[in-house]
Parts: structure tokens; sequence; C-alpha cells
């Protein structure tokens, strides 16, 4: 599978876990690959499970950027965007910072509004600064 879809693929697994609340991640994994057939690999596994277990370190990673917003006024489509990044920059040493939020801002463009994208694209230059790596 290309790194792209795949990254699709765990942002939608990211999007239903922030909307499904009552669901474990176990559940949403489940019933995405095996009841609508969802196409997963071990980048869609990993970033998917890794983001759930470490959703706290990661929203205090991002929330602290978010300069005048309040965390509920956030669409799903863009924290699910945001948690996907955050954790390539934050847990994914071999994927260049760069290239996570550069994707990040492809999905946001296709996905959410017209001007939500500039925001992710600022928070997680700014994630990124914090977790600098050596790109």
């Amino acid at each position: 599978m290309q790194r792209k879809l795949a990254r699709e693929n765990a942002f939608i697994l990211i999007f239903e876990s922030i909307c499904k609340k009552d669901e474990t991640a176990e559940e949403i994994f489940e019933k995405a690959t095996i009841i609508r057939g969802l196409e997963v690999d071990d980048y869609v596994k990993n970033v998917f499970f890794g983001s759930y277990e470490n959703s706290l370190k990661i929203e205090e990673a991002m929330e602290k950027h978010f300069k005048g917003w309040k965390k509920e006024r956030i669409s799903p489509v863009s924290m699910a965007t945001l948690r996907l990044g955050c954790y390539e920059i934050m847990f994914m040493d071999d994927i260049p910072s760069k290239v996570s939020i550069n994707e990040a801002i492809e999905i946001s463009k296709k996905y959410d509004d017209e001007k939500s994208y500039a925001f992710v694209n600022g928070v997680l230059n700014a994630v990124a600064k914090d977790y600098a790596k050596n790109d």
C-alpha cells in the first residue's frame, strides 16, 4: 500500500476514534477492517493504535499551540489531522517533520473546510519545533 493511502486510512480511523468515544480502539479497528474492508498495513496499525495510546501526550503537545482557539471549537476532522501529524512528528523518527506536516495539510485540504489547513499547518509547525528532529 502506498504511504499516502495508508496515511489517509490511519486518518479515517483516528477520526472515528474521536467521534466514537464509547468504542475502544480495537472495536473501531475491527469494524473498519472486517466489516467495511478498510485496507491496513503496519503503518496504519502503528499510527492508529499509537495515537490512541498516546492521545493525552499528543493533545497536550498540540493544545498549547491552539492560540486563541478552544479545543471544543476545533472540528473533529482538524483534530484527527492534527493527531496524525503530531504522532508522526513525536513518535516516528523515520519520517521527516516536513513530510508529516505537508501530508497533514493535504488531508486537511481534502477533508476539512478550506481555511482549516492553515490552522493545521501552524499547530504542526509549532509542535515540530518543540520536537525538533534532525531532518
